[in-house]
């Protein structure tokens, strides 16, 4: 039974076998027709394109052209950077290409040199206000590429040693580069005087401070409006009110002109309506009358509350004034259209 068993399995073995090696026969005959209809061999690509070996990892083997972008995204991923995070990082180096910024490179001797320099120069024991030789980094660490990894990478007195350092470089090329500029700093009426004293010919740079100063004595260059340069604080503030107010009461007299034609017109309307005929005025309804003179009595209040909040909002005394001529003046035009 048992001999059975494994002379079955054998065969079965065998038969998987043979039918595999078919199988890869055939996908080699595929692949060669498909390598002669397009006149290409198995070794094209290498022949065309020189590769190279990954200086990070012997196993990449990457074409020429693409290396350097190999290299950099090979040497962080060894690092331990992600995907993600290489994907986040930028190069700002192009950004500063012709502008006055300036910036600093740092690999990772200079970092680890900052780093012992400053810790040599620490004190042994914890003081307040200082950092200590045991707040420092015990061990050298790869520059870090983002600020995630700067915080879990250095400590804070690794931070603080490696800006002090970028400063500290960066203002010492500042001073090196205004050296060159010391003519501009140099007290020009000191050598006027001298210049004077002695007859000497003047510099290109004496004749442009002369020019400059006969500039600013002149009467143009000075403030002609001095009535304007010479007012006070308070009188600056008070015309800037003036003008506000004018506007102001401008935007209520109009808005005032407009209500006085809205009730104009309505008068005018109301009075159209007393004078129809008797029979037309008996066959409206009492309803619709007393409807009106609610709608008109609601308008006249609305108007009213309207005009209130205006006078509360926009009152002086010129506009108080204008406003109890017009009141008496209407009285008057009322009054002599009544006695007629």
């Amino acid at each position: 039974m048992s001999d059975s068993t494994e002379n079955i399995t054998l065969q079965q073995r065998t038969q998987l076998l043979v039918e595999l090696i078919d199988f890869t026969k055939k996908c080699n005959e595929q692949i060669q027709g498909m390598y002669d209809a397009l006149g290409w061999t198995p070794d094209t690509d290498r022949a065309k394109e020189p590769m190279e070996v990954c200086p990070y990892d012997p196993g990449h083997l990457i074409p020429v052209r693409s290396m350097e972008r190999h290299k950099a995204s090979c040497c962080l991923r060894k690092m331990g950077y992600s995907s993600e995070e290489q994907a986040a990082m930028c190069d700002s180096s192009g950004c500063y290409d012709n502008t006055s910024v300036r910036s600093f490179m740092m690999d990772k001797n200079l970092q680890n040199q900052v780093i012992i320099q400053a810790k040599s120069a620490a004190p042994l024991m914890k003081m307040e206000g200082v950092f200590w030789k045991g707040q420092y980094s015990q061990h050298p660490v790869d520059v870090p590429q983002n600020h995630k990894r700067a915080v879990c990478d250095l400590t804070a007195a690794d931070r603080l040693a490696l800006y002090d350092h970028v400063i500290g470089v960066l203002n010492r090329e500042k001073a090196d580069g205004a050296s060159g500029n010391d003519e501009l700093y140099v007290d020009l009426v000191s050598k006027l005087k001298k210049a004077e004293q002695q007859n000497e010919p003047k510099t290109h740079l004496e004749l442009m401070a002369e020019m400059r100063d006969y500039k600013r004595r002149r009467q143009s260059y000075r403030a002609k409006n001095v009535h304007i340069t010479k007012k006070s604080y308070t009188e600056i503030i008070r015309e800037v009110i003036q003008v506000h107010s004018e506007e102001l009461s401008r935007q209520w007299k109009e808005q005032h002109q407009e209500d006085e034609d809205e009730k104009e017109k309505e008068e005018a309307r109301e009075g159209t309506s007393q004078r129809r005929h008797p029979d037309e005025r008996r066959s409206a309804s009492s309803e619709s009358r007393r409807s009106r003179r609610r709608r008109s009595r609601e308008k006249s209040r609305d108007r009213e509350r309207k005009k209130k909040k205006r006078k509360r909002d926009s009152r002086s005394p010129e506009d108080k004034h204008r406003n109890g001529k017009k009141k008496k003046k209407k009285k008057e035009e009322r009054e002599r259209s009544d006695s007629s």
